[in-house]
């Protein structure tokens, strides 16, 4: 594991943050849930470029905002294996705790809501456009 990634997984853990991102000396933190920070990341232009990120759990969509970051490499807690397909299809860097088949809902009697949306993804772009799509439904639900 790359020093950068090992103190990124670092920081997570000792930090208790959901995820953390190294760049160049910086290093960028959340302690949102789901894809929310990775979202607020790209809406803020950030230039993750070559970066190093440590996520507690990483789903597709979460691979596919990574891709759209384009960081180097993603280390995750959890991973699912479509998550673990879309970093390797784009060259990504990707380590895990552990490999599960999906990531589940909040209540655990499911897929989470942005697996499930970005399933039929064909691009990075198609995939943003979904998830986005998802949030605004969730968001209404409640």
């Amino acid at each position: 594991m790359n020093i950068e990634l090992m103190l990124a997984k670092r920081q997570l853990t000792e930090d208790h943050l959901t995820c953390a991102i190294r760049k160049d000396g910086a290093v960028f933190t959340s302690t949102e849930s789901g894809v929310k920070p990775l979202l607020g990341f790209l809406d803020e232009g950030l230039n993750l470029f070559r970066a190093y990120a440590a996520d507690h759990v990483v789903g597709n969509g979460a691979a596919y905002l990574y891709v759209l970051l384009k960081v180097r490499a993603v280390y995750a807690d959890v991973m699912s294996r479509p998550a673990l397909e879309t970093l390797n299809k784009f060259g990504i860097e990707a380590e895990y705790g552990e490999l599960v088949d999906h990531i589940r809902n909040r209540r655990g009697d499911g897929v989470c809501p942005i697996e499930e949306a970005v399933a039929a993804a064909k691009t990075p772009t198609d995939a943003l456009r979904r998830i986005r799509i998802r949030l605004a439904e969730l968001n209404a639900s409640f």
